[in-house]
């Protein structure tokens, strides 16, 4: 017989430590009841735990200076936050700060036993999810300015998280890059990534592509197919355009962040999957929930950590590095021999506004290469298209 997990539940409410020890126990744990953080710190010189369960509001020391002491003094301990709804922002932060997760009261007991499982489940991993940063890197990623050292080091900082990620920016300034980084620099590198365009799919298929579906769960559903989250199991699923998701798909994705399990579409059993969730938006996604279109509880756990990507504009330190990349790159491919820059053609490109970011500078470079004669080495302003000769 496998031996009862641990849980430490801290809550200055006796009636709250009632509830949760008898519920505990009747799951087949061993729950610990503490009235206060300081008291919470003291049982744990003695004992060991599994998880510590604890309550925000409490008198002497909040939730969030027990959790911060708690990973400074027991790092290894997952640590889940129970929160009124109007703090979730301050839950969130407490996420960044190394909690597993936070959950909403008055909370279900089935959706906080979940809860509790998946974090034991993730002490348990824990000495194997280092990151991958030995391995091999697929994706160049080009930092010159400021801005973008600061970019590439927080990807750095959060890679080997399981936080959900929130990547904000204008449309064509290189958000997927980021999601790959995050997977390749993260403990799930050899396992699957898995990329979905939102905007590119009917709200009639989106839900069937996501989450799958068994034969006969629709006209024309002939067998079973498996969704994205499925085949992204241990790896990284990123949702791109995620502000584009119908309400009905919004409520689904929510459980699936909050239980980690869903049903494929006619399924009657639950499939647990264990995926790391990037999203990436270049709408406000606070204005959308301002317009009732997207749920602002849903913002909550997407943007447990936010990168915000800036325009090309805002960072012309990277324009020539990133050109001078993509003009090799498809001289390469194209059999061409442009490999400089001219003058000329700098000029028009710094002056140039780049409102399709850094994809319509590589279309540029491309277009630029392809359209060059074969013995051309140089790459002058006659080879860029008419806009930025006029913006010359």
């Amino acid at each position: 017989m496998s031996e009862r997990k641990r849980i430490l539940v801290v809550d200055d409410e006796l009636n709250i430590r009632r509830i949760l020890e008898a519920a505990l126990e009747r799951h087949g744990w061993s729950p610990t009841v503490a009235a206060s953080g300081p008291e919470a710190l003291q049982t744990m010189i003695d004992q060991t735990f599994d998880c510590v369960l604890t309550d925000v509001t409490m008198p002497g020391m909040t939730g969030y200076q027990l959790q911060r002491q708690i990973a400074e003094q027991y790092p290894e301990t997952p640590v889940v936050i129970m929160t009124a709804f109007g703090t979730i922002p301050d839950a969130v932060k407490a996420i960044r700060d190394g909690a597993f997760e936070f959950v909403t009261k008055p909370f279900d007991l089935e959706v906080l036993k979940k809860i509790l499982e998946a974090a034991m489940d993730d002490k348990v991993g824990a000495k194997s999810k280092r990151p991958n940063k030995s391995g091999p890197k697929r994706t160049t990623f080009i930092a010159e300015s400021p801005a973008m050292r600061d970019v590439y080091d927080m990807i750095e900082q959060v890679a080997d998280s399981r936080a959900t990620v929130l990547v904000t920016g204008e449309s064509g300034t290189g958000k997927e890059v980021v999601a790959r980084l995050l997977h390749e620099l993260s403990p799930r590198a050899g396992e699957s990534y898995v990329a979905v365009s939102c905007a590119a799919l009917p709200d009639t298929l989106l839900e069937s592509e996501l989450f799958g579906y068994e034969k006969g769960a629709f006209t024309g559903a002939q067998g079973s197919k498996a969704g994205r989250f499925e085949l992204a199991d241990r790896g990284t699923l990123f949702l791109d355009e995620i502000g584009e998701i119908p309400l009905a798909t919004q409520v689904k994705l929510l459980r699936v962040l909050q239980e980690r399990e869903f049903e494929r579409l006619g399924a009657t059993k639950p499939m647990k999957v264990d995926v790391r969730l990037v999203t990436a938006t270049n709408k406000e996604l606070q204005g959308a929930v301002e317009e009732g279109t997207f749920r602002l509880d849903l913002l909550y756990r997407l943007q447990v950590v936010e990168i915000h990507i800036p325009p090309m504009r805002e960072r012309l330190e990277d324009l020539i590095p990133l050109a001078q990349y993509f003009l090799a790159k498809a001289s390469l491919e194209n059999g061409r021999s442009l490999k400089e820059i001219g003058r000329d053609a700098l000029d028009a490109m710094l002056g140039y506004g780049w409102p399709g970011n850094v994809r319509e500078l590589e279309n540029t470079m491309e277009r630029a290469v392809v359209l060059s004669k074969k013995d051309e080495e140089v790459l002058h302003l006659r080879h860029l298209p008419k806009s930025l000769q006029r913006a010359a």
